[in-house]
């Protein structure tokens, strides 16, 4: 299979169920910005991350790719029938229980604190960044076109980004900036 296929070249795309639209389709722009988010979290595993934390980020970026795939299939005709494009409680609850233990070995936050800190902290704020404006695309489509649990594992997503830059920063000995 070529990677190009020439039938995006008039500016159109398909969607899962067939459906031609324009690449500024805002449905394509909200995968779009999921899809920069899972390419963000692989810049900041590529800073050099902690393993437990490399393996959180491993499965962020699996749990977008399912994400994308709802997003990509407004009619739920592919998504629904193919196991790696669930999104669940269960995947919401894995990246809660992650928050809290990350949590746990962090001194308590008392101010509004600087992105930044080493390269991997610093990738993981970038990628919150990203997370949020991700989340706020996936927004603009309406209630009614969104599934609730996608709205939900991407707010998750973000609060354990921040975590994750904060854990990260932490275990290098480096500071954080307050604001």
């Amino acid at each position: 299979m070529k990677i190009y296929t020439k039938t995006g070249d008039a500016g159109e795309t398909s969607l899962f169920d067939g459906t031609r639209v324009s690449k500024t389709d805002p449905r394509v722009a909200a995968y779009g910005e999921v899809d920069e988010l899972q390419a963000s979290i692989g810049l900041a595993r590529a800073a050099g991350l902690p393993a437990d934390l490399d393996t959180m980020c491993v499965t962020m970026q699996r749990g977008l790719f399912a994400v994308g795939a709802r997003l990509a299939d407004p009619s739920h005709k592919i998504a629904a029938r193919v196991a790696k494009a669930v999104v669940t409680d269960e995947h919401v609850a894995e990246l809660e229980g992650w928050i809290d233990t990350l949590d746990e070995e962090l001194p308590p936050l008392r101010h509004f604190i600087l992105s930044g800190g080493g390269p991997a902290g610093a990738a993981l704020h970038l990628a919150r960044a990203v997370c949020r404006r991700a989340e706020r695309a996936v927004l603009s489509l309406g209630a009614d076109h969104v599934e609730p649990i996608v709205l939900i594992y991407l707010n998750r997503v973000s609060d354990l980004l921040f975590i994750m830059a904060r854990a990260a920063n932490h275990r290098a000995g480096i500071e954080e900036a307050e604001w």
